[in-house]
């Protein structure tokens, strides 16, 4: 039956069905059995994509790196004050000893943009490593919907503090921050191929004019260094004695984890960057060896400008102007550049950051794109739609609207969440570096992951119990996902769920014989039986049981369980003869399942419907039902007859199934 909105009238279509189904087709364009093919920037290119050279796909990585320095020195005042540039150094140390090794590890060994959780995925078995896989999503959303809220929230506070905004934007941040969360979204449901291009000119003006911004600051330091004076002599009041002060630092310098965000995204932008020639899907060298340049040269990039704009924004910024409300707080380089360089440049610097600030929530969107489709679908724990952009678009831009207008758009309340989504993927990546160092026998190199996981261990226990915001919003992502994941589970649990189903020479010989008699008569049975006389009972029982036409040949069909966590699988049927009969078996994730994708492959391949024996199981139904969801078992006579129900819907092209 075609569905509602193709179905025609004597007249011609139904009223609207046109734009029904012109709606249905924009809103599902791309759909893809291929979960990273999506027009965001983190998405796998096709193959015959070239790639981009890396210093360019950096400048896709550096929208959502680079950006932080439009907020991260105002969150470094406001955590540790003046000794805001000492715990700066520590975050550098962390960053250039610590991440920047854990992720040129994830580059090599995970080189096709699924980053650490894929490195995870199997590390668990069975139903608890997707429950773990899932944890993980969680803090990655979490990671990523901050990153689109707190950048546009902090672009809008650039705009209302800008002296030449109008008058009546002031206090409305958050309906600024909306509009730009709406716009980002409109980008991408218009479609997003070009990021790259605009990446480089957005990154290239916003480091040309923070380069302005520090050495104007730098000349007003040099020039009055008496301010240095005064910023030492602060420190000391406040502070005893050096080891005190680096104590301090050593103990707030979690709270400035936002100036480690991008290396995720740095690994998932993996397959844009271009490599050498003779790179292969299962070798790219090249990839892996011009990403380590990318990761590196981001870190070094950063890390000076993180450092500089440290010293610049303490020495010559009050203190109180970084405070909740103030003229510096969430834009301490901007104060400086419309203090110092004049309003017309403050102003300028204000657009460029507005504009990177918001670009990084494309970039995080498009991180969010990519990992969705990855792991869920394929998972069973999301509807097939979840595949397309346009959907995916519409509904993290509703919870990003939320999460907006539960913070009202304040920089400082969204950076707790934001720093424990950004600790726990670099935690898990160094967990899953040493275990990988460990794997390859690379002794010292396992030691020093396990050092760097300890370290990141630490800071995310010491922020989220600082700021323990942030692990309740990451926990109502999980608590989502994990909701929502099971309820879809459940709800496509009678797919066929097999990718392809393929037969090997004998059991291709075995099924063309067989039809040559007429339709396929197929037993379901247990594999573990293994007997000519076990066999022999079970003939029998169903051919006295059931209408199997006398003389008739039959096939032995028998599945063997293998991870029933699994959902979509390819489905490799072998046939043989042995004890005295023919026999298919399979290997498959759910018993029922596996069943009737055997017997539609079977119909189409002979062109007759066939016929399929079972015998009813003994127990209670809803336990039956609840084996079946959990380990791939249960009554396996009347779910098979559901899968294909549902995978056939005429009766008279649906094979048939026989209890006896």
């Amino acid at each position: 039956m075609p569905p509602i909105d193709q179905a025609e009238t004597e007249n011609g279509p139904a009223p609207g069905a046109g734009r029904r189904h012109r709606w249905r087709a924009w809103l599902l364009e791309g759909l893809s059995e291929q979960s990273a093919r999506h027009p965001g920037p983190h998405g796998t290119p096709p193959t015959e994509h070239k790639g981009h050279k890396w210093w360019r796909v950096m400048c896709l990585t550096g929208v959502d790196y680079f950006s932080t320095l439009g907020y991260q020195p105002g969150i470094a005042a406001l955590a540790a004050g003046l000794l805001s540039p000492l715990a700066t150094l520590v975050l550098i140390a962390l960053t250039l000893l610590g991440a920047l090794p854990v992720y040129r590890r994830v580059a090599r060994e995970s080189p096709h943009g699924e980053g650490s959780i894929h490195m995870l995925e199997r590390l668990l078995p069975w139903w608890a490593g997707k429950l773990f896989v899932l944890v993980l999503l969680g803090f990655a959303a979490t990671d990523f919907m901050i990153t689109i809220t707190l950048s546009a929230a902090d672009a809008s506070a650039h705009v209302v503090e800008n002296p030449f905004a109008p008058h009546w934007l002031d206090g409305e941040n958050t309906w600024i921050t909306i509009a730009l969360i709406a716009a980002l979204g409109a980008v991408f449901l218009k479609g997003f191929r070009e990021a790259i291009g605009v990446a480089v000119v957005l990154v290239t003006v916003y480091l040309g004019l923070n380069l302005v911004t520090l050495a104007a600051s730098a000349w007003q330091v040099f020039s009055h260094p008496v301010r240095i004076g005064d910023w030492t002599s602060a420190m000391t009041a406040q502070h005893s004695s050096p080891l005190v002060m680096i104590g301090v630092a050593l103990l707030v310098f979690p709270k400035l984890a936002l100036g480690m965000s991008g290396f995720e995204t740095g690994v998932a932008v993996m397959p844009q960057v271009r490599g050498d020639a003779t790179d292969t899907y299962d070798k790219p060298e090249g990839r892996i060896r011009d990403t380590r340049k990318l990761l590196t040269t981001a870190a070094l990039i950063m890390s000076c400008f993180l450092l500089l704009s440290s010293l610049a924004t303490t020495i010559l910024i009050p203190q109180d102007a970084f405070k909740s409300g103030g003229p510096a707080n969430g834009r301490a380089l901007a104060y400086l550049a419309h203090e110092h360089l004049g309003e017309v440049f403050g102003t300028v610097y204000d657009i460029s950051t507005i504009a990177i600030l918001w670009f990084a929530g494309a970039s995080a969107l498009a991180g969010l794109l990519n990992l969705v489709p990855r792991y869920l679908p394929r998972y069973g724990m999301a509807p097939e739609w979840t595949r397309a952009v346009r959907p995916l678009v519409l509904l993290f831009m509703a919870i990003a609207l939320f999460i907006t207008l539960w913070f009202n758009a304040n920089v400082d309340d969204q950076s707790g969440a934001y720093a424990t989504g950004v600790l726990v993927l670099m935690l898990s990546a160094a967990f899953a570096s040493t275990v990988a160092a460990r794997h390859r026998g690379h002794r010292l190199a396992m030691y020093g992951f396990a050092a760097i996981t300890a370290v990141f261990a630490y800071t995310l226990v010491t922020n989220v119990v600082e700021r323990p915001d942030g692990i309740k919003i990451a926990s109502l992502f999980i608590l989502g996902i994990l909701l929502t994941s099971f309820a879809s589970r459940i709800h496509r649990a009678f797919e066929l769920r097999a990718a392809a189903v393929t037969f090997d020479a004998p059991a291709a010989r075995l099924i063309d014989e067989a039809a040559a008699s007429g339709p396929l008569r197929v037993i379901a049975n247990e594999p573990d039986e293994h007997t000519a006389a076990e066999y022999r009972i079970k003939e029998y029982s169903q051919r006295e049981e059931t209408p199997i036409p006398g003389g008739r040949p039959v096939l032995f069909l028998e599945v063997f369980l293998q991870d029933s966590s699994d959902f979509t699988t390819d489905l490799a049927v072998h046939g043989e003869e042995a004890h005295g009969v023919r026999r298919l078996r399979v290997a498959g994730a759910v018993v029922p399942n596996t069943i009737a994708a055997v017997l539609m492959e079977l119909r189409d391949r002979t062109g007759q419907v066939p016929h399929a024996y079972f015998n009813w199981t003994e127990g209670h139904p809803v336990g039956h039902l609840l084996r079946f969801l959990i380990f791939g078992d249960g009554e396996v006579a009347p779910v098979t007859r559901e899968v294909l129900r549902r995978a056939e819907p005429d009766p008279n092209q649906r094979p048939r199934v026989h209890v006896g």
